[in-house]
């Protein structure tokens, strides 16, 4: 890159998420972009602050002091552009989480068809569909009507009708969505999302405009066989930013410094993601996952094409009060390599939900909270397994197949004591199957870059290609059939010194094989007993070059999927066994 970059645009990005409130600094160093410092507080969208600004005005302070510049002036307002003497940034990029999910209803004509298609929609933001209303409703008008009022949806989703297709059905719908507008207080009436027809778009806003707040985007469905959810994801971006500016004081003046460009956090996520995919092997996607405190977010890619799924029933805050009706207490027993009893569990989830940005203070704790990660991945894997096509595909079973890489984030994982910790979570959660490498956002700088892409895509390039995120590591995961304690791969790892390491790996086990931070290696893959390693089918193997990451190459031959036994004391004992081959 030319040294004209030197006098390149600064940038602050700042994230404000449930628990944790970020601010982040990028500007050049050496004639590129890097990612600098960043500052941390804990989120005052709630009580006793009630507004997002003292949380931002903490990690401010934090940043100015671990970074030494400048950024706020006397008068408390940041400073932008930076002045002559090296104070203020020139760019601000925002991402935000924090907040209860919107509460969405979605209209559609056919169950499986637009009615499916609006729920999708919704799920690629922080929402929680609370109704759905379709032509095969049995519920009469009235009845329908009364539903909307006692649920107070802050967004109704319409979408049906394919691209010059039904209309008069549409309009059936929409009398429901327009009486119950009007039978609500003004300031109580939620926004309106229309994703169908297109044709038709006059008669709707006609129909509308004068009740609710109606906002059109392109068609979700425009033919029956098509779904098309990039374009009016962007329209629901806009209205998130614009309820949540409503919901949570300081959000408007948040979104104004960014000149309007405040972004959900899934979003932004998404975004990184789908660049990703574009510059790495078209035969296979990218995926990244957030376990956060206000849902965790999966993200898929290929070649560009994004799918995006945000979960806020399965996050680490509040919503943990909740989450008891999604799986059993057992399902996160099972992970633990402690002795705990169910109701300990319980009970300290519940206290979480009360608490959310407490720590956990003992081992047993922190364990659960680990052991609840791995719990959300594999439901939220699960759901994405329900998606048609190749993207279901590629999520089958609960396992991930066909990923490379995998950008995991999430203060579960950022701060884990130890990175091994973070990995078996992963893995646990993800049960990847055949050759990846799991790369690590410790920073939680991934949805800056996806918010700042706008603004000055070479930051955003730059600053991945740095070294900012760290490669955990190669890993190896072979899918197949054995005895436990039986040699399913056979391994043969040269170093580009000449040294050569040979090795059979039985199942059941996890071994590390030791590979440097940026040294690189060939890596001979036999199967034994047709176990697949994703090289072509059972029993195939091959040649691989692979770089070294914080943990080096990582062979896990617990089998795929994982099957935990069911006597406790004997999967305690399995995961001490595990944990041990990672340290």
């Amino acid at each position: 890159m030319t040294t004209s970059l030197i006098d390149a645009d600064s940038l602050l990005a700042i994230d404000v998420g449930e628990i944790n409130t970020r601010a982040m600094l990028f500007d050049v160093v050496d004639g590129r972009y890097r990612f600098l410092a960043m500052g941390s507080a804990q989120t005052t969208a709630n009580a006793p602050y009630n507004d997002i600004w003292e949380g931002i005005r903490m990690a401010l302070d934090r940043l100015q002091t671990v970074s030494g510049r400048v950024l706020v002036g006397e008068d408390e307002r940041l400073i932008s552009p930076t002045r002559t003497d090296g104070a203020g940034v020139d760019k601000i990029s925002a991402t935000i989480s924090a907040g209860k999910p919107l509460r969405v209803v979605a209209v559609g004509l056919l169950e499986d068809v637009s009615l499916d298609s609006a729920r999708r929609l919704a799920a690629t933001t922080y929402s929680r569909v609370v109704d759905s209303i379709g032509l095969n409703d049995r519920r009469k008008m009235e009845a329908r009507v009364s539903a909307l009022q006692r649920l107070r949806p802050d967004l109704v989703i319409v979408a049906g009708g394919t691209e010059g297709g039904a209309s008069q059905a549409v309009h059936k719908l929409l009398d429901t969505v327009g009486l119950a507008c009007l039978l609500q207080p003004e300031s109580q009436r939620p926004e309106i999302m229309y994703a169908g027809n297109t044709m038709i778009v006059d008669e709707v806003k006609s129909a509308l405009e004068n009740i609710g707040s109606i906002h059109v985007s392109p068609n979700v469905r425009p033919t029956l066989e098509t779904e098309q959810l990039d374009a009016p994801q962007v329209y629901l971006s806009n209205l998130f930013r614009r309820l949540r500016g409503r919901q949570i004081p300081g959000v408007v003046e948040l979104d104004n410094i960014t000149g309007g460009n405040l972004l959900p956090t899934a979003s932004a996520m998404g975004r990184v993601i789908r660049f990703l995919s574009q510059i790495y092997d078209s035969s296979k996607g990218v995926l990244g996952v957030d376990v956060g405190a206000s849902a965790t977010s999966v993200a898929a890619a290929y070649s560009g094409n994004l799918s995006l799924r945000v979960h806020p029933q399965l996050g680490l805050g509040e919503g943990l009060v909740d989450i008891f009706q999604y799986f059993p207490v057992e399902d996160v027993n099972r992970w633990l390599s402690v002795e705990v009893s169910n109701e300990y569990v319980r009970d300290y989830l519940y206290l979480k939900s009360l608490y959310p940005a407490t720590l956990p203070a003992t081992v047993e704790d922190l364990e659960i909270e680990q052991a609840l990660a791995r719990q959300m991945l594999r439901l939220a894997i699960r759901n994405m397994a329900a998606e048609s096509g190749q993207l279901g595909m590629r999520f089958n079973l609960g396992m991930v197949v066909g990923f490379e890489p995998i950008l995991a984030l999430g203060s579960v994982l950022t701060q884990a004591p130890l990175l091994q910790q973070s990995l078996l979570i992963l893995l646990d959660g993800l049960q990847p199957l055949g050759v990846t490498t799991f790369v690590l956002d410790q920073n939680h700088i991934t949805p800056a870059l996806g918010a700042t892409a706008a603004l000055n895509p070479i930051l955003a390039v730059q600053v991945l290609e740095s070294g900012a995120l760290l490669n955990m590591g190669t890993i190896i995961s072979p899918m197949g059939t054995a005895r436990f304690g039986t040699p399913i791969l056979r391994v043969n790892m040269k170093y580009d010194g000449g040294n050569e390491i040979k090795l059979d790996v039985k199942h059941g086990s996890i071994v590390v094989m030791p590979l440097s931070i940026g040294q690189t290696a060939q890596l001979h893959l036999r199967p034994l007993h047709r176990f697949d390693v994703g090289m072509g089918g059972a029993g195939r193997g091959g040649r691989i070059r692979v770089t070294g990451g914080a943990l080096g190459v990582v062979i896990d031959a617990r089998g795929r999927p994982l099957r935990l036994p069911a006597e406790p004391a004997r999967r305690r004992e399995l995961f001490k066994k595990w944990q041990k081959a990672l340290s």
